[in-house]
């Protein structure tokens, strides 16, 4: 980690980390003295820091790198960040599908509190979107912009600083989660010294990529980093002011929203339609929009369609989340202005899609044969068909069915693991030979099993999904010629049972698929390098070329 730090950069670093330690012990004590879970959270901070000063302190006194590692990309993070993806990948979606299983069989549980469906829920949620698709983010976002910039990171502390920083926020927020602490919202937030230490952390990251920027030698600046600038722009503005909370004491975990009634309501789907928006939707059209043609060794199809999509999509999505509340105290225009921007996504949305599937033309052949070609390609695919549904979920019409049902938890799964997870999937399996210096992936069959058992899960959880979603609606609203109701909550419960049990199922495919994706990477890591194999010295560093 710390090999190639100049000195000024490894006295920040021990700064920061003693720091840090101070803070966990306080964290500690403060816990113990008022039988808080925060002493538990003081003393993870407290071995966090003490593991990485051990780290530091062992490459200390090496000698100051000489000026020549300016003339290569800085691409250490990026490869720390895509492992720690495939670790949380693999732990977020083994959480997902003991979750999926217990729903089906609830009687495969433990006498324990941390094992109950409310514990569970966010640290999958949490270990999938922010452990394993945020260090993806993170991690190809300074592999991204490097190239696109032709201009090195400006330093080496603050990438570090930055991705393990990320990394303790989402030890810290799932770790409460099986504690029972949250802000108890819908989208489970994490403690309030957590919420703070994730903003120093991400505005550390906004302020690297803007250094990094401002020091490009390619005077224009690519599309991809676009998306990548406004996902990390406006997730700290969405962060920021959903959380703004008053702790009930320093001391301990309680604290309480800024926020109440329906105030907390707008505010909670505001930040969470636009999490959406802006971290599942934007940073990854980044992703999109640099790795699919460089993978399929076309330009993209259109720049001014990517420019016009990203403008659509920055300005619409600001204004959808209160379709989230309909039927509810929110003023009945709020309800309708959200519904509109939702439908109107569309166009945005789709011009996205079709930019990306439009750039394959000529390139079919390659995705016929290459696996993860076909990861990007389908993941397109995904998100053209996600976005239309969202935005017809949107009206109130079709919402007064879908919401609260089934189906709802279909489409945010389409979304997530047939767009996120397979652009991150593709764009992990290109991307790791060009940073190892391999010729290619250990294992293409095995990519080809991944993508296989990845779009089999996805598809059989989907489908599960939509049919156990639309059932219960329609359930929920039959009545009889009396006037009430034809059926019970109970007899819905019954009829969901075999859509249940094959939402598990998928699940389980889309895990093994993860497990064998961890494993293609790691013997491709272990590979000796093409260089190295070529010549018997160590692999060149990349030199500062626009793209690999």
């Amino acid at each position: 980690m710390v090999s190639g730090l100049t000195i000024s950069e490894r006295q920040w670093s021990m700064a920061v980390l003693v720091i840090l330690a101070a803070v966990g012990l306080a964290m500690a004590a403060a816990g113990a003295a008022r039988m808080d879970p925060m002493q538990a959270h003081g003393f993870l901070v407290l071995l966090f820091c003490l593991g990485l000063l051990c780290v530091v302190l062992n490459d200390y006194f090496a000698p100051e790198p000489s000026a020549a590692r300016l003339e290569s990309y800085y691409d250490d993070p990026s490869k720390a960040g895509i492992i720690i993806a495939m670790l949380w990948a693999v732990f977020g979606m083994f959480i997902g599908d003991w979750v999926a299983w217990l729903l089906a069989f609830p009687d495969l549980t433990f006498d324990a509190a941390w094992s109950s469906f409310g514990r569970l829920r966010p640290a999958h949620t949490t270990g999938v979107i922010f452990g394993f698709g945020g260090n993806a983010l993170i991690a190809t976002s300074f592999h991204v912009m490097q190239r696109t910039s032709r201009a090195r990171l400006p330093d080496q502390f603050s990438p570090w600083f930055v991705l393990l920083g990320y990394n303790l926020f989402c030890l810290l927020a799932v770790s409460g989660y099986f504690m029972g602490i949250t802000q108890s919202k819908e989208y489970a937030e994490p403690e309030w010294y957590a919420d703070i230490w994730l903003v120093i952390v991400w505005v550390t990251y906004m302020v690297l990529y803007l250094r990094t920027l401002a020091r490009r030698k390619e005077p224009h600046i690519y599309v991809a980093n676009w998306y990548y600038l406004a996902f990390i722009l406006v997730v700290a503005i969405l962060h920021i002011v959903n959380n703004l909370a008053v702790p009930a004491a320093l001391g301990g975990t309680k604290s309480y929203s800024l926020f109440s009634g329906v105030q907390d309501a707008m505010t909670q789907w505001w930040y969470g339609h636009n999490a959406v928006a802006f971290f599942l939707t934007a940073g990854f059209l980044g992703m999109l929009y640099y790795y699919l043609p460089k993978r399929a060794d076309r330009p993209i199809y259109s720049y001014r369609m990517s420019i016009i999509g990203f403008w659509g999509i920055t300005f619409f999505y600001m204004w959808a989340g209160s379709h989230h509340l309909h039927y509810t105290a929110l003023p009945q225009w709020v309800q309708t202005l959200g519904m509109t921007f939702s439908v109107m996504l569309l166009v945005p949305s789709w011009i996205a899609a079709a930019n990306a599937l439009l750039t394959l033309n000529g390139a079919w052949d390659k995705v016929r044969d290459d696996a993860t070609l076909r990861f990007m390609m389908m993941a397109a695919i995904f998100y053209g068909l996600s976005t239309f549904e969202g935005s017809f979920m949107a009206i109130r019409s079709v919402n007064a069915l879908s919401h609260y049902t089934d189906w709802t938890i279909g489409h945010v799964h389409a979304g997530a693991m047939g767009w996120v997870a397979l652009i991150t999937f593709g764009s992990i399996y290109a991307v790791v030979p060009w940073l190892w210096k391999r010729e290619r992936m250990y294992s293409p069959a095995l990519v080809e099993v991944h993508f296989w058992l990845a779009l089999a899960g996805t598809l059989i959880y989907v489908f599960a999904m939509w049919n156990s979603g639309i059932i219960q609606g329609l359930m929920w609203r039959t009545y009889n010629d009396s006037g009430t109701l034809t059926y019970s909550f109970l007899d819905s419960m019954i009829a969901m049972h075999p859509y249940y049990v094959a939402r598990a199922i998928g699940g389980l495919l889309f895990l093994i698929g993860a497990i064998v994706g961890c494993y293609n990477i790691w013997m491709t890591i272990r590979q000796p390098s093409a260089v190295l194999a070529a010549s018997g010295d160590a692999p060149l560093p990349a030199t500062l070329q626009p793209a690999e």
